[in-house]
């Protein structure tokens, strides 16, 4: 491993290295990582357009198959830059907490991401017009994992006002599959304000592995086809509390 920046910023602690191995696999890699080892983003450097992790080729593939001609999108949480990256002749509001996670990808990772703003996501959209953007992916973590005010009714029926009547909220959450109390409560929260919703998580053993868990929530139903879903597989969730902001 070769450290290419370690420092603490305001919100995270954040190392950026290139490695000859990630996750098993041979190669030349770059990686944005926060603080516990929690990989934010990582660069084949070999192969820079290849998209490495399941998750965001999994939510392109959302996108694109329930919106083929989406213009418009709110993205909370920039990481490095992928899934903006690979629209590029789309509209993408990022909304980025952390100024320094933006000006890392941008200079150890090539992201060209050009409307970018500083500031807490949710807050940031409550600022923008209704019935805006096709799509809201809260993509966003902190050591804790996706912060609440994301989670919450409130933001649920907020996103709700700023997309159009066909759009739709997709998150990318970590959770302990079908069994995590916490995910099985943001599901239920979304589906009290979308009345279609699906859950999508990488097959594992046992019930206890931390995973990737995607949820859509939209005023239609929603498609997929499943061998474009890098892996994921829709899954049934079970009743969970309702999330709100107090």
């Amino acid at each position: 491993m070769h450290i290419l920046f370690h420092e603490k910023s305001e919100n995270h602690e954040i190392k950026v290295y290139d490695t000859a191995e990630l996750f098993g696999e041979k190669g030349k890699f770059r990686v944005l990582e926060f603080s516990n080892q929690a990989v934010q983003g990582a660069l084949d450097l070999e192969h820079p357009d290849r998209i490495l992790f399941e998750y965001p080729r999994a939510i392109i593939h959302l996108m694109e198959c329930n919106t083929p001609d989406f213009e418009d999108v709110f993205l909370i949480g920039h990481g490095i830059g992928t899934i903006a990256g690979h629209f590029v002749d789309r509209r993408f509001k990022v909304a980025e907490l952390d100024r320094q996670v933006v000006e890392l990808s941008r200079a150890y990772f090539g992201s060209a991401t050009e409307q970018v703003v500083i500031g807490d996501g949710r807050e940031l959209l409550s600022r923008e017009e209704p019935n805006l953007f096709d799509y809201v992916i809260v993509d966003a973590f902190t050591e804790k994992g996706t912060p609440h005010h994301l989670t919450s009714r409130e933001f649920f029926r907020l996103a709700a006002e700023k997309l159009h009547p066909g759009g739709a909220v997709i998150m990318n959450l970590i959770g302990r599959g079908t069994k995590d109390k916490h995910i099985q409560a943001i599901h239920t929260t979304l589906s009290a304000e979308f009345p279609y919703t699906k859950a999508f998580s990488m097959p594992a053993d046992g019930g206890t592995v931390t995973r990737n868990v995607i949820l859509m929530g939209g005023a239609r139903p929603i498609l997929f086809q499943e061998r474009h879903m890098a892996g994921f597989r829709e899954t049934r969730l079970g009743r969970g509390h309702i999330i709100t902001d107090s």
